[in-house]
């Protein structure tokens, strides 16, 4: 006599179900709470929309339904196959010195970043094409400030980073730490352009 099958238990299926809709609920509400609510809100409950510059377009006016979209297509996700580094600079600053620091970044590679200085600096932060050179430079943000922090997606292949000056008659020391797609650095100081590999080991 055949004996009838034993039932199969619910609880892996229903457990992976729960599981997958958690995960896609929380990613989704991370997407709502960093990008799309600071972008078009101006609702900013992580503060990283103020730290990416996101509420100032929604404060503005100026963010379109093309802006909006390839802010969700290009700046929520963006691949590169640039390798992933991790790089930390310091650098003394004298008074009135200057000195200009740029990462070799492919389209599409991002990067995070945090640069701190004992003093406030005059700061830059640009960067150009090597199709057009300094020609097609595009300036991100200008302004004085002893810290600054943030996640950058390059916009084109090109050199990206920023230019301090050290406008006061203090020594300052200016200690920069990023991670991403970038595979080499320069220093443009008034001595001339200095290539600078990335310390194996970062």
């Amino acid at each position: 006599m055949t004996q009838p099958a034993p039932a199969l238990s619910q609880t892996p299926s229903t457990r992976k179900l729960v599981t997958g809709s958690l995960l896609a609920t929380g990613a989704a509400a991370a997407i709502l709470g960093l990008f799309v609510l600071p972008a078009e809100y101006g609702i900013d409950p992580t503060g990283a929309g103020a730290a990416m510059g996101l509420t100032e377009l929604t404060a503005s006016g100026e963010m379109t339904e093309l802006q909006r979209g390839a802010l969700r297509q290009g700046q929520v996700l963006s691949l590169s196959k640039a390798p992933i580094q991790k790089d930390r600079w310091e650098v003394e600053l004298g008074p009135f010195k200057s000195i200009e620091f740029k990462y070799t970044m492919d389209k599409g590679s991002a990067m995070l970043f945090h640069w701190k200085a004992t003093e406030p600096l005059h700061y830059d932060m640009h960067s150009h094409p090597f199709d057009g050179g300094t020609a097609m430079t595009e300036s991100y943000s200008v302004a004085d400030a002893s810290e600054m922090q943030g996640s950058y997606v390059a916009p084109f292949s090109g050199i990206h980073g920023w230019y301090w000056q050290n406008q006061s008659m203090d020594t300052v020391t200016l200690v920069l730490e990023a991670t991403g797609g970038f595979t080499e650095s320069t220093l443009f100081d008034e001595t001339g352009e200095h290539k600078r590999p990335i310390p194996a080991g970062e």
